[in-house]
């Protein structure tokens, strides 16, 4: 019989009007014309998704430092291997961490409207000895006494916010005058000295801060509330339109003064939180204890985090993580036995190296390569 009609049936490269070539030759041009195979294509997109994930989110990427810091305290140094993770340093961290971040949280709104707060470690300071001074020489019973030490910070706030908002000065110079004169204040009517928390109120210390893990109980329900605060209220986005164009807000109705009255109060009442909970966590109030370190690692944190210097933008979750970053790193270092000398070095090095990531990230974002 004849042969296949129009190839039909006829052995690869031998079909009607084709070139003849083997059947491996062809195998090999299908494969080199195809497109990469699906699982490369779907690595490469993950990976993708990751880096633009890491550019558009600023808590990404302080959350993937703040893995490897722990990966690399907590399982490859052989010293933290066999510390970072027992009770006692974890109990340390996490008091570390809430002291930081309780603050925080109040100066991310504060940054975010365009404002800062330098007096918050000076009430954090002086808010225990109000509490000891109308229990011991005012008899006044001991809850009514913490709720009055709180409402200070919050009416420190308040002059804050007049100095700044009234008199139009410098939020950076009102709260650092401020600051300069709460602990005279402290050093004169302690004469120095520390003191015991009184007996009438030492029930109430383990809701505040003696109990071992009450203070990270208190920075994440707080954590929590802040976030909703800032992403789901009109007190939220109110703050962020006055720190990202503070005529603009005006002009479409906010009420730029009280935003930022209240943003005082509530870094004020933040920071007579802590240093309640610092002092109940020692048994003993400290005239000493505050000042600019709490405030600072307080700003570092709510910085690294993602919120702006210069106002407009800012994230309670990067605060959060913001301040588990300055802890893991402070209680790190302990464990594996560096000098508290050269730590201060390693710590700003850190800093710094976040902020130079989150600027470059910034730049990226602002460039639409998300």
């Amino acid at each position: 019989m004849g042969g296949p009609v129009d190839g039909v049936g006829a052995p690869l490269g031998e079909q009607k009007g084709m070139t003849q070539v083997s059947e491996t030759a062809q195998q090999a041009a299908e494969v080199v014309g195809q497109p990469p195979q699906q699982p490369p294509r779907g690595a490469m997109r993950l990976l993708r998704d990751v880096g633009a994930l890491l550019v558009r989110q600023r808590e990404a990427t302080v959350f993937v430092v703040v893995v490897l810091l722990i990966i690399y305290f907590g399982f490859i140094s052989s010293a933290g291997r066999t510390a970072f993770f027992t009770k006692v340093d974890l109990i340390n961290l996490s008091q570390v961490a809430s002291q930081i971040i309780i603050i925080a949280l109040g100066e991310v709104l504060l940054l975010i409207c365009g404002e800062i707060d330098l007096s918050v470690g000076f009430i954090y300071q002086l808010a225990p000895f109000i509490m000891y001074f109308l229990i011991v020489d005012y008899h006044v019973p001991g809850l009514l006494a913490i709720l009055i030490a709180l409402l200070s910070g919050v009416v420190i706030g308040w002059v804050n916010g007049f100095l700044t908002v009234a008199l139009g000065l410098p939020s950076f110079i009102a709260t650092l005058g401020t600051g300069f004169v709460i602990t005279g204040i402290v050093l004169t009517t302690s004469h120095a000295r520390q003191v015991d928390i009184p007996p009438q109120v030492q029930g109430f210390g383990a809701w505040i801060g003696r109990d071992a893990w009450a203070e990270i109980i208190w920075a994440v329900i707080l954590t929590v509330i802040f976030h909703i605060l800032l992403t789901r209220t009109r007190w939220g986005l109110h703050t962020v339109a006055t720190g990202g164009n503070q005529l603009g807000a005006r002009e479409a109705g906010v009420s730029v003064a009280r935003i930022k009255y209240g943003n005082f109060m509530l870094t004020g009442l933040l920071g007579a939180l802590v240093g309640l909970q610092v002092a109940f966590q020692t048994s003993i109030i400290d005239p000493t204890a505050g000042g600019y370190q709490p405030m600072f690692y307080a700003v570092a944190a709510a910085v690294i985090g993602g919120t702006a210097v210069i106002g407009g933008s800012g994230t309670i979750i990067g605060a959060f993580l913001g301040g588990i970053m300055l802890a893991v790193l402070t209680i790190g270092f302990f464990v594996i036995g560096i000098s508290a000398n050269p730590l201060p070095i390693v710590f700003g090095g850190a800093i710094l190296i976040a902020m130079i990531a989150n600027v470059q990230l910034t730049r990226l974002r602002e460039r639409g390569r998300a």
